[in-house]
């Protein structure tokens, strides 16, 4: 059993960057392909970015493709996405998930393992 904890969020002004941060613990964090999504106020959840076990393979939503980069740090069972250049639609609640796999999958309903989010609020 993963257990996730993002840390990172906040408020940033448009054309600003952040970097989000998700613990794990409770498992063999390399054994587990990574997402991270988000969820904006009063739409579903959807997928922004993801990394295989090994780091070695990087996928991204397009709306977010040349900002945002994952990566992660097994030795310190840490996934991170770096975000340039915010702009206010990128205001939601960040949430990283875990999957057991090689490959991260695309869609939320694949991965058992959530962390609790991190609010992530961009003005103009």
């Amino acid at each position: 059993q993963v257990q996730l904890v993002e840390s990172g969020g906040g408020l940033v002004q448009a054309g600003g960057s952040l970097r989000l941060s998700c613990a794990a613990s409770g498992g063999t964090f390399s054994e587990y392909a990574m997402g991270w999504f988000r969820q904006p106020p009063g739409k579903e959840r959807e997928f922004v970015a993801g990394i295989s076990r090994n780091g070695g393979a990087t996928y991204y939503a397009d709306s977010v493709k040349g900002r945002f980069t994952v990566s992660r740090d097994n030795a310190k069972n840490t996934v991170y996405l770096q975000m340039n250049s915010l702009k206010p639609d990128d205001t939601a609640i960040y949430y990283c998930a875990g999957e057991f796999s090689i490959i991260p999958p695309l869609g939320r309903d694949e991965y058992p393992y959530w962390g609790q989010g991190t609010q992530v609020t961009v003005s103009s």
